[in-house]
Parts: structure tokens; C-alpha cells; sequence
């Protein structure tokens, strides 16, 4: 559960964080690779760590994830320029990869199917109520101490997480051989990242419609498809086929898939909506944030209960709904509505995210034995942060190119005058030009918000094809 919370604390702290790290650091442009990194290597590794922690245990593999978590933190605490922190965050997110889906994991070993979706509500509740912290603390350290400070927060909590399950996590499975799966790792990795540079940088270092945007983004399809040949035939796949072939799997998958992408977009862009565009301090933008992390435990806690007497289906659905409304809720949101109203709608995302996450867990883990409960833990983790990844990704390249033309048309040739909107000068900049960034900002962060619309009816779209009989774990 403290590894839960540092991830949870990570999360938020790093949202409320950037337009701080930004306004010192500048580099506006690279604002969603320090997201991005993070994300790619998160979710590459995750079915990995997944994968090994099924043949070699939970405890080894859940320390190296943290002892390369902390060193990433690290690093990011003491980076001076925002190439520096990327890099760092590459780092950072090798070791996150383990730390999410094997404390999930090792609930799900410790207790029955039976008992499984009310611990885990519970372990959810970690996560919503450390993360209600997240924000709120964020904010503070940034007005007081500085945001390296929101890094190396993670140092004392990974210790004393990692003390804890060395000493007490017993474990007695049996190390075997493993063939592990280096190409797949490979070509995902390559795949995504490519995908990732051309949806951020596009428009921006190179026209949408040129050569260069086509080849990068066919050759990324390219490797994806090579990469699902490969995990047909591979030995040790990181991502099983036979995982698949369940209709509830598959369906919770593809829905998490969608709520990563929702989730990346509001944590990542609302704290800069709230401090750019309606011109709040970095402790109220954390406030905003604070009302998921209220809303996603309350909702978790209830979800565990449900499941068990009104099933996957209903319990699903009623986690679909509330996302819709908050993103219907953004969908209208003007900046004089100011923060309470973005703390409002923020609450349904979180209700949504309570109930689903907690739905799919429970569900997927009941479907599977000892032996694969880490990989089948890790593939419904890993769509999430696929989502996650490429949500990073695309509303990055959508604010950069609305952005830079918005500014453009202004008369603004580059986005260092974004960067007086989070804490830098801006005698060389007159009113009218700044108001003219104020309110590209705000068109560029609006199409975002618009877009979490289209996500959420598709989730509940495909939540709606899920199994009704209530006794969904006989059929998995």
C-alpha cells in the first residue's frame, strides 16, 4: 500500500507540478515529454515485470522496480534543464513499470476470489486517498521549497515500502528458466515511440501532411503489426494471446485502454488550465486535481461491494456514466467558472475511475490462476498505460500545433512566451501580446477538454457489450 501511495503521489504531485518546472526551466514544447517518457517505459516494462514476477516471485522483481524508481527520482530532483529532467524520467518510469501492477498483484495472491473485490476497493482507496495529498502537497512544495522537492518525496516512502516487503512478503514458488521476450520489448518500444515523436512534434518541426510525418507513422504501424505476429509465436509472449480470448478481459482491456487516454488528458492539462488560463495559484490547480482523488476512493470502496451483489455489468456501467458526466461537465467549462466548477466535474472522473478500475481488477484476477495472475494483471495495467502513453502523446501534439499557430497569427514565433504564464518575466512581451497567449492557451487546453468527450461516450459504448448475468466469474 506504500508503494501505492508513492505512485499515487507521484502522479498528482508531477501534474500540479509542471507549469512550476516549466516557468524554471522553460521549454514549454517538451511540456508533454516529461510525461511521455515516463509513460513509454512504464508501459513497455510493465507486462515484463508482469511476465517475471509470475516465474521468479513478487518480492524480487518489485525491489529492482523500486531501487530504479528512486534513482530516477533522483535524478529528476536535481535536473537543471528540461532535456535533463526527460531523461531522467525515462529512467524513472523503467522502475514504475513493476511498482503498480505487482502491489496489485500481491493483494490478489494474499486473499480469496471472495475477498479479493472488497481488498481491492480498498487498495484503490489508497490510491485515491494518498493521491488526495498529491495535489494539495504538490502545490505547497512548489510555493515554498521549490519542485525538485516533489521528487525526492518518493525517497523516504519507496524505502520504507521496499523494508516491508522484504521483510515481510513470504513467498515459495519455485524459480524457473526464462526465455525472455527481448524482440517484442524491442519492437514495442520502437513502435510507440515513434508514434509518440510524430503526434507531439508533428506540425511543429515538420508540416502533418509531409513525407516525413507518413513514413515515421507507417513504419510505426508497421512494427506494431510486426510485434502482434511475434506475440503469436513467441515462447514467453509479454502479452499472452489466450488472455484475450475472454469477452470480459477484452472488453475491460479495451476500456481501460480509453480511460488511460481520458485520465493522461485531464491530470496532465487541467492543472495548466486552472494556473494559464484562469490565473490561480499552483495550490488551487492541485485542488482541482484533489477532488479525482476524492471521488475514485468513495467510488472504489462501493464498487467492491457492489460487485458482489450486483455484478460486473451494472458496477461497470455505473462507472461509464459518471465519466460521461464529467466530461460533459469540461465539455461546458469557461474560465469563469473558475476552480470549484473544474473540482466538480474532476469529482465524476474520479467516481468513474473508482468504479471501473476496481470492476476490471477484480474481474480479470478471478478469471486466472497463481501462475498467470501477474501477466493478466499487468495486460489490463498495461492498456491503461498504453492509453496513458499515447493520450501523453496526442493531446501534447494537439495543444503545441493549436498553440504555435494560435501564436503565430499574433504575431508570437515561438513559445517562450508561454512560459511567462508560469512564473517567468514578461517585460519583453506587451499586454496585448500577452493576453493573446492567454487565450491561445485557452483554445488549445478547450479542444482538449472537447476531446474527453468523444473518449468517455466510447467507453460506455463498449462497457455496454459486457456480460449481464451476474455470475460473470463461471464463465471466465
Amino acid at each position: 500500500m506504500l508503494a501505492m501511495f508513492m505512485g499515487a503521489v507521484e502522479a498528482t504531485i508531477i501534474s500540479t507540478a509542471m507549469p512550476s518546472i516549466v516557468g524554471d526551466l522553460g521549454g514549454f514544447q517538451y511540456y508533454s515529454w516529461v510525461f511521455s517518457a515516463y509513460l513509454l517505459m512504464n508501459t513497455v516494462t510493465i507486462l515484463i515485470y508482469g511476465k517475471l514476477s509470475d516465474l521468479y516471485g513478487r518480492k524480487p522483481i518489485f525491489t529492482i522496480g523500486v531501487v530504479l524508481f528512486l534513482l530516477g527520482s533522483i535524478g529528476c530532483g536535481f535536473s537543471s534543464s528540461m532535456p535533463m529532467l526527460i531523461a531522467f524520467r525515462f529512467l524513472q518510469g523503467i522502475g514504475a513499470g513493476a511498482v503498480l501492477p505487482i502491489a496489485t498483484t500481491i493483494v490478489g495472491d494474499l486473499y480469496s476470489p471472495e475477498e479479493r473485490a472488497k481488498i481491492q476497493g480498498y487498495l484503490s482507496s489508497v490510491w485515491g486517498i494518498s493521491a488526495v495529498s498529491g495535489p494539495a502537497i504538490g502545490g505547497i512544495i512548489v510555493q515554498s521549497i521549490g519542485w525538485p522537492f516533489v521528487f525526492f518525496i518518493n525517497i523516504p516512502i519507496g524505502i520504507v515500502s521496499l523494508v516491508i516487503v522484504l521483510v515481510f512478503l513470504k513467498e515459495t514458488n519455485k524459480k524457473e528458466s526464462i526465455h525472455l521476450d527481448k524482440l517484442g520489448a524491442i519492437l514495442l518500444t520502437l513502435s510507440l515511440g515513434l508514434f509518440m515523436y510524430v503526434i507531439v512534434d508533428g506540425g511543429i518541426r515538420w508540416g502533418w501532411n509531409s513525407g516525413l510525418t507518413w513514413l515515421l507513422l507507417i513504419f510505426s504501424f508497421v512494427l506494431l503489426g510486426v510485434f502482434l505476429l511475434h506475440e503469436r509465436k513467441a515462447k514467453d509472449p509479454m502479452m499472452p494471446v489466450e488472455l484475450w480470448k475472454n469477452r470480459s478481459i477484452f472488453i475491460a482491456n479495451q476500456v481501460s485502454f480509453f480511460s488511460g487516454l481520458l485520465l493522461i488528458g485531464l491530470s496532465t492539462f487541467l492543472p495548466t488550465y486552472v494556473q494559464g488560463v484562469m490565473g490561480k495559484s499552483p495550490t488551487v490547480a492541485g485542488f482541482t486535481l484533489t477532488a479525482i482523488s476524492i471521488g475514485w476512493p468513495i467510488a472504489a470502496t462501493i464498487a467492491g461491494r457492489l460487485l458482489l451483489s450486483l455484478g460486473y455489468f451494472t458496477t461497470s456501467m455505473i462507472g461509464g456514466g459518471a465519466l460521461l458526466i464529467g466530461t460533459l461537465l469540461f465539455f461546458f467549462m469557461e474560465p469563469t467558472y473558475g476552480p470549484l466548477y473544474a473540482g466538480f466535474s474532476s469529482f465524476f472522473i474520479g467516481v468513474g475511475m473508482g468504479f471501473t478500475s476496481t470492476a476490471f481488477i477484480v474481474t480479470i484476477q478471478n478469471s486466472v490462476g497463481w501462475e498467470k495472475r501477474g501477466v493478466a494483471t499487468a495486460t489490463n495495467l498495461f492498456m491503461r498505460n498504453l492509453g496513458n502513453t499515447i493520450g501523453a502523446a496526442f493531446f501534447g501534439g494537439i495543444v503545441n500545433f493549436q498553440l504555435l499557430r494560435y501564436l503565430k497569427d499574433a504575431g508570437i514565433t515561438n513559445f517562450e512566451g508561454v512560459n511567462v504564464l508560469f512564473g517567468e518575466g514578461t517585460s519583453e512581451f506587451s499586454a496585448l501580446e500577452l493576453s493573446a497567449i492567454g487565450e491561445g492557451l485557452e483554445v488549445a487546453l478547450g479542444t482538449v477538454f472537447n476531446i474527453l468527450l468523444l473518449f468517455a461516450l466510447t467507453s460506455i459504448i463498449i462497457i455496454y457489450f459486457l456480460p449481464r448475468r451476474r455470475k460473470e466469474r463461471e464463465e471466465l
